[in-house]
């Protein structure tokens, strides 16, 4: 895979990282965006190790 495709696929999950904490951190976090996000990061994840 190339390797900016791979720096891509990184942004994206340190991003949604950063979204998961922002929204852990509120005083009533949405529990389905927190599903929602952890969904996403693991594809990502997942896509990376792959290649």
């Amino acid at each position: 895979m190339e390797s900016s495709h791979v720096a891509a696929l990184q942004a994206k999950h340190e991003g949604l990282e950063r979204k998961l904490k922002d929204e852990l951190s509120r005083p009533v976090p949405d529990m389905s965006m927190i599903q929602s996000l952890k969904k996403q990061k693991l594809r990502l994840k997942e896509e990376l190790s792959i290649n």
